[in-house]
C-alpha cells in the first residue's frame, strides 16, 4: 500500500547511523516481512536523524526540497510537554502545510489544565481536522466490531439498556510491571495511564447512543455525551492497589526505587452514566499491572428473567456477552440451555463462540491496531481518534478522583504479583451482590 516515493524518517536524541536504525527495524519486523525483496523495498524508505527537539535550527534541515503540496505526517511519540514546542518550531520553518497531519500519542497532558494547554497550543498551528489523538485500543478489530455488533444487529441493540443489562465490566489486565518506565510511570499511575484514555474509550463505545451516521464527528459527539454524563465517583467506589513481590518478581517500590511511593499500579472503580439508557446500571472498570494473565475484555452481564417457569431446582443462569480484545480477539455470548440427560429440568449455560481467527480463517486480513490507525491518518479518517473536547472532558472527570486521593492521603492496597489484584476490589463487587469475571488469557 505504500507509494514508492514515501519517506519514513525516525527522529530521536540517540546517536544512530541509518544502517543501525534499519537493522533495529528489521529485528522488530522480520517475523512479519514476506521475503527479502519485500523487506528491501520497505528498508529503502527508512531514514534516521539524531535530533534535539528543543533546538530550532535543527528543524531547518527538513526545509530543503520541502514540497508543501505533498502530505506530511508528524507522529509525536514524545512527552506531552513537547507537543506544543515541536509544533511551534515546525510552524516557524513553514513545515505545517494544509496537507500536514499531526499525530499525538497519549497521554494528552497530565491533567485538565495541561491538556487544555496542549490542545490550545497545537490548535493554533494545526486545524482540528488535521490533529489525530491516537489510542491504539480503538484500532483493534473487536473494538470496531463492538459498534457493528450494537448498531447492525437489531436483536442485540434492543437489549442494550438498563431494562435488560444488570451491569457492565471492563477489564484491562497486564502481566508486565512498569518495565523500565519508572521515571514516567511513578509520576502518572494507572488511573492517568490507562483509565483516563483506554478504559474511557471502551466505556464510551459500550455506552454511547447510535450516531446519525458513521461519521467522525457524529461518532465523537456521542462519545462526548457519555463522558459528560458520568457521575462523580464516590471514594468508597474506588480501589487503588500496588503490586508487591512474588516468587520471581520484586515490588513496585523496588522497581521505581522509591520505598514510600504511593503511585497505584492497579485501579478498580464503580461508575454510573446518568442518562435514560443506563440509569441505575453500574459500570465496573479495573486495570492493573503484574496480574495473573494478560486479558482485555468487556463483559455485558444481562439481568435474570423476571420469572423462572422451571422451578427453583432448575437453577438460574444469566446471559453474558463477552467481547475479548486481547490476547485473542473474539465475541462469546453465553446462553441458557437444558442440561443434557434424564433427571428433570436442570439449566446450564453454554457459549456461542466466535473467534475471529477460527471464524474468518487464517487468510483474514486483520491488521495490527496501529497499522489500521496510521492508514486512517493517511486516508484522513478521524472516526477512531479522539477530539480535543473529548480528551478534556475525560480529564475533567478524572482530576477530582486524583485530588480526592491526595487530599485524603490514600495509600494503595498491596497485592501480590501474579494475582487478580487487591482483595478490596472483590469487596467492591460483593457489596452489590456481584463478582468479577475471571481474568483469563
Amino acid at each position: 500500500l505504500l507509494p514508492s516515493d514515501l519517506r519514513i524518517i525516525g527522529l530521536a536524541r540517540r546517536e544512530l547511523s541509518r544502517e543501525e536504525f534499519i537493522a533495529q527495524q528489521y529485528e522488530r519486523l522480520k517475523t512479519v516481512i514476506d521475503g527479502d525483496a519485500h523487506w528491501q523495498s520497505f528498508a529503502d524508505r527508512l531514514y534516521y536523524h539524531c535530533m534535539d527537539f528543543s533546538e530550532t535550527e535543527q528543524y531547518a534541515r527538513f526545509t530543503r526540497g520541502w514540497q508543501p503540496e505533498r502530505m506530511a505526517i508528524f507522529y509525536l511519540a514524545t512527552p506531552p510537554s513537547l507537543f506544543g514546542p515541536i509544533c511551534e518550531r515546525l510552524g516557524e520553518q513553514q513545515l505545517l502545510g494544509k496537507r500536514s497531519r499531526v499525530v499525538l500519542e497519549k497521554p494528552i497532558g497530565h491533567d485538565l489544565e495541561s491538556s487544555c494547554t496542549v490542545n490550545e497550543t497545537v490548535g493554533r498551528l494545526v486545524s482540528e481536522e488535521n490533529i489525530y489523538r491516537i489510542d491504539h485500543y480503538l484500532g483493534k478489530e473487536t473494538v470496531q466490531n463492538l459498534l457493528v455488533l450494537r448498531f447492525a444487529n437489531r436483536f442485540i441493540n434492543t437489549q442494550w439498556d438498563q431494562s435488560c443489562v444488570d451491569h457492565v465490566q471492563i477489564t484491562v489486565a497486564e502481566t508486565v510491571g512498569i518495565e523500565g518506565r519508572w521515571s514516567y510511570y511513578n509520576d502518572v499511575g494507572q488511573l492517568r495511564d490507562m483509565v483516563q484514555n483506554h478504559l474511557m474509550q471502551l466505556l464510551c463505545l459500550t455506552a454511547m447512543e447510535p450516531p446519525s451516521e458513521f461519521d467522525p464527528d457524529a461518532v465523537r459527539d456521542e462519545k462526548l455525551k457519555v463522558i459528560r454524563a458520568l457521575a462523580p465517583v464516590a471514594p468508597h467506589h474506588i480501589v487503588r492497589g500496588q503490586y508487591t513481590e512474588s516468587d520471581d518478581e520484586v515490588t513496585y517500590r523496588e522497581d521505581v526505587g522509591d520505598p514510600r511511593s504511593r503511585t497505584e499500579s492497579y485501579v478498580a472503580l464503580k461508575c454510573h452514566v446518568n442518562n435514560w439508557r443506563w440509569s441505575g446500571t453500574p459500570f465496573y472498570l479495573r486495570t492493573g499491572k503484574r496480574l495473573q494473565a494478560r486479558d482485555s475484555e468487556i463483559n455485558i452481564v444481562f439481568k435474570n428473567t423476571p420469572h423462572s417457569i422451571f422451578g427453583p431446582d432448575a437453577g438460574q443462569q444469566r446471559n453474558e456477552l463477552r467481547i475479548q480484545l486481547q490476547p485473542n480477539e473474539g465475541i462469546t455470548l453465553r446462553v441458557t440451555i437444558k442440561e443434557p440427560g434424564p433427571g428433570g429440568m436442570r439449566l446450564t449455560d453454554v457459549p456461542l463462540d466466535m473467534s475471529f481467527a477460527e471464524a474468518l480463517g487464517d487468510d483474514a486480513d486483520t491488521p495490527d491496531a496501529y497499522e489500521r490507525l496510521i492508514m486512517d491518518v493517511v486516508r484522513g479518517n478521524q472516526t477512531l481518534f479522539m477530539r480535543g473536547d473529548e480528551v478534556e472532558a475525560a480529564w475533567a472527570w478524572t482530576d477530582p478522583i486524583i485530588a480526592g486521593w491526595e487530599a485524603r492521603g490514600d495509600v494503595p492496597k498491596p497485592y501480590e504479583s501474579g494475582t487478580a489484584g487487591p482483595g478490596d476490589a472483590d469487596v467492591l463487587m460483593r457489596r452489590d451482590g456481584r463478582e468479577w469475571r475471571g481474568i483469563n488469557p
